[in-house]
């Protein structure tokens, strides 16, 4: 007999991913849904919810692993609420409440990307590591800290795509950021590489001269991960990232060079392109750390 499924919403900027399912080996049901207004889109996902519901096997807990900012804090009264997010109309979105309310059933929230890295720990290439990170390179750019075993998270999750870093030399582009401008996600987020060059990043040829500057970027999200968190693997995922393979020899070049010698870790110096990597779940990441996340709201039952 197969387990209880568990209900999961990979919320993005543009698009939200429901899945039904205990795995990646147990996938019963897929629906994509366009990310629109909060009203809209959490009705249409909750519509699809409640048809698994009223199925033979409905799912014991739902977990949404959304685009942020979200208020992780349990303690918070704005627990599982949206925070300052550019998208318009969703700052302040009730999305914890909204779906307790509909159904009832535990909801857990975390962010899509400490979801993925969630996944990764559970089922992809960060098992049996209880210090690594999870970064999405797509619409914006986060990253999912684990530590000790546990997601990062104080006052609130970890924005590290808002770092400012040191510029690739010669480079003097403002960058998107409507905050920082030139932050990392500001220079090598999908939006940021449709500004400077007016083409989707997708159809660029891997020779453009705009890899070097988000490789540079990145290898510098790199550097100050392995000089604060010490991670044991660092995992890159997200739409940019899948579509552009070529940015991970790049990325490693680029980290060793800033490290320049600095820090002598085997695991870094003598097996980089197994530390800087591309998630083991590949593009399943994302949705799959909803699950990951309902499997933490789900009642304490062996799965």
């Amino acid at each position: 007999m197969h387990p209880t499924p568990l209900a999961g919403v990979e919320m993005g900027g543009t698009k939200c991913v429901c899945t039904l399912g205990t795995g990646p080996e147990d996938i019963r049901a897929q629906v994509t849904l366009p990310t629109l207004d909060p009203d809209t889109t959490l009705d249409a996902i909750a519509s699809v919810i409640q048809q698994w519901l009223e199925g033979a096997a409905p799912p014991e807990a739902l977990g949404i692993a959304s685009f942020g900012p979200i208020d992780l804090r349990h303690n918070s009264p704005s627990y599982g609420h949206m925070g300052a997010t550019p998208k318009r109309g969703w700052p302040n979105a009730d999305i914890v409440g909204y779906f307790t309310r509909r159904f009832g059933l535990p909801v857990g929230i975390s962010t899509d990307v400490i979801g993925a890295a969630l996944a990764e720990g559970r089922w992809g290439d960060a098992r049996g590591l209880t210090d690594f990170a999870y970064i999405t390179v797509g619409t914006g750019i986060g990253a999912g800290l684990i530590v000790g075993g546990q997601s990062v998270f104080g006052l609130h999750h970890p924005e590290v795509g808002h770092l400012r870093i040191v510029r690739a030399p010669g480079d003097s582009w403002p960058g998107n950021c409507p905050f920082h401008g030139d932050c990392i996600e500001g220079l090598a987020s999908g939006p940021a590489i449709a500004a400077r060059t007016g083409c989707v990043p997708a159809s660029l040829e891997a020779d453009n001269p705009v890899w070097d500057t988000v490789a540079h970027a990145l290898a510098q999200l790199a550097h100050s991960l392995i000089a604060t968190l010490a991670p044991q693997r660092i995992l890159i995922g997200g739409g940019v990232a899948s579509s552009q393979p070529h940015l991970f020899p790049r990325i490693r070049h680029a980290t060793l060079t800033s490290l320049n010698g600095y820090l002598h870790i085997p695991e870094v110096l003598g097996d980089i392109d197994h530390f800087i990597a591309p998630p083991g779940l590949g593009t399943l990441a994302g949705p799959l750390g909803s699950l990951a996340v309902a499997a933490l709201a789900a009642p304490a039952i062996e799965r």
